[in-house]
């Protein structure tokens, strides 16, 4: 087996936020009075919104799945009216039985549900390898045959380098918890202690290689003041293998796919009733989190404001542990429009795209409904400028959703810093940016923790979109998205900031998206009152 000897500072940067500690509530405060990069939602509801009247707006989040009974979340739950809980009957005819709180595209009808998944990568390297693996030009004889044999020698070589990123951190992370696990019981024992922390680590006597190298690994964590104790360092550690672990044995694994779990006709793009009820599914971590940044209950005294007063979360799973599907992201646009969501949380993304056109045609039907679409930018410090992040608002015929708004994330620490460090950026492509780095929201089982991506910073800009259609309703997705933009934050527009993915390299705010805006609630609002006067 290969060892790996991380210096302190790669350890740092792989498992911990070494940082400050923010307010919890920092996306929501405001940059004037409270000096963080918030939204302004407090201010916003104290001084414009406290004496107007709000209609409902229902928020379909398509995502992992949503704790809808969290205390949080369990009174902002969309709850279909017309579906009676349980009788296993399509009571409103709608085609899915018993979708009492969304729907789940990634389970099948016998209440099994598919948690990991391979990258879409994966996919396209198992469906393309046994025509064109080991062939030329000259074995074939179409010019469609030729085109997909390029193609598929470009994602192989894509292929390979994806899966050398993944194995490295985790085969560094396997190593060290494998190895600070064998240490800590060993310390432990022979300590006769329950804990063992920076006190008790210098009288450990290794009996081994590994247990000598571990101790000196947990001894300058501990110096550092990356982790008091052998405990805590295992739990960060842990996370992160967690985190690489399904990428090696589902994610990049040619010989597993779940599909057969879901039991659709997956050649068939077209159709629209398969799936399960289970709109919670085994893992909704993610799609938690981003419900309670739009909408967890306000002021209720517990755990955490959202930024919206007044809304409905509608779950629909589609997204699971690795690429989400085409087709199931297509069903759920589709689904969340047809019973009543007028604006959609979509945090997810990928490289590559299995069936481009059956996602382009749901988007051109939410908006031909009205309906509005955020969507993460993603989390590659890539311009998507240059590499394309799906689903995409432009059209295969080079026009752009009218309906679709691209988010990139904020840091909470101001002046150069400020744009996320893994945020994507592009000129052209990224509309606006909101705060996305140590997110405080709720997480499944009744718990809060913080979480960073771009992920955070789309329902953040969309629980600012659900504010202005829930207090100005006739307002249109283009027009909210006018809006938005106008009124951002051009604070930051010509000021130089350090580019994401780098450490020192400086470029100015308004080359990494198309506006150099920051998200504003209360400047948003100001513009549609003014707006909608002008249209009365």
């Amino acid at each position: 087996m290969k060892q790996f000897f991380l210096s302190v500072a790669l350890l740092s940067a792989l498992f911990f936020n070494a940082q400050e500690k923010r307010p919890d509530n920092w996306f929501n405060m405001d940059p004037t009075n409270d000096k963080m990069n918030g939204v302004s939602t407090e201010r916003t509801y104290q001084e414009l919104l406290k004496d107007k009247k709000s209609t409902t707006v229902i928020v379909g989040v398509i995502d992992s799945g949503v704790d809808y009974e969290h205390e949080d979340l369990k009174g902002v739950m969309w709850t279909n009216p017309k579906e009676i809980a349980g009788n296993g009957i399509d009571d409103d005819k709608n085609g899915y039985v018993d979708d009492i709180h969304g729907w789940n595209f990634i389970g099948g009808k016998d209440g099994k549900n598919v948690e990991a998944d391979n990258l879409e990568i994966t996919r396209l390297m198992r469906k393309m390898k046994p025509k064109f693996e080991g062939k030329t030009e000259a074995d074939f004889t179409s010019k469609e045959d030729k085109k997909d044999l390029k193609f598929y020698e470009t994602l192989k070589e894509d292929f390979v380098k994806t899966k050398e990123k993944f194995e490295g951190p985790y085969n560094q992370l396997k190593y060290l918890f494998e190895g600070l696990t064998a240490l800590n019981k060993n310390a432990k024992s022979q300590l006769g202690v329950d804990t063992v922390d920076a006190k008790a680590l210098p009288k450990f006597e290794p009996k081994d290689r590994s247990d000598k190298q571990m101790k000196m690994i947990a001894t300058a964590m501990m110096k550092s003041g990356q982790a008091n104790n052998l405990d805590q360092a295992l739990e960060g550690i842990k996370e992160g293998y967690d985190h690489y672990k399904p990428y090696i044995e589902v994610g990049m694994n040619l010989d597993y796919d779940p599909r057969s779990i879901v039991g659709d006709d997956y050649n068939n793009s077209n159709e629209r009733y398969y799936g399960n009820p289970d709109c919670k599914g085994p893992a909704s971590f993610h799609g938690t989190h981003v419900a309670g940044i739009i909408g967890a209950s306000r002021k209720n005294g517990i755990g955490m404001d959202g930024v919206a007063a007044d809304v409905q979360i509608m779950a629909i799973r589609c997204v699971p542990n690795g690429d989400e599907r085409d087709k199931d992201v297509a069903n759920a646009i589709r689904y969340a429009v047809d019973n009543g969501a007028t604006i959609l949380n979509m945090s997810f993304g990928k490289k590559y795209s299995w069936d481009k056109k059956v996602v382009d045609d749901a988007v051109k039907y939410a908006e031909s409904k009205g309906v509005l679409l955020m969507h993460a930018a993603g989390n590659d410090h890539t311009d998507i400028d240059q590499v394309v992040h799906y689903p995409c608002k432009k059209f295969a015929n080079g026009d752009d959703a009218t309906n679709f708004i691209d988010i990139g994330a904020l840091n909470w620490q101001p002046g150069d810093k400020i744009v996320a460090t893994f945020s994507n950026y592009g000129k052209k492509t990224v509309d606006l940016f909101a705060p996305g780095v140590d997110i405080y929201s709720t997480v499944p089982e009744g718990g809060y923790k913080d979480a960073s991506g771009t992920s955070m910073a789309t329902p953040v800009a969309c629980g600012v979109a659900a504010v202005l259609k829930s207090y100005y309703p006739t307002l249109t997705p283009q027009q909210i998205k006018k809006i938005l933009i106008k009124s951002s934050i051009k604070t930051y527009k010509s000021e130089k900031v350090i580019k994401p993915g780098t450490t020192n390299e400086m470029i100015k705010f308004d080359k990494l998206g198309k506006n150099g805006g920051i998200v504003n609630l209360f400047e948003a609002v100001k513009m549609a009152e003014k707006f909608t006067k002008t249209k009365t």
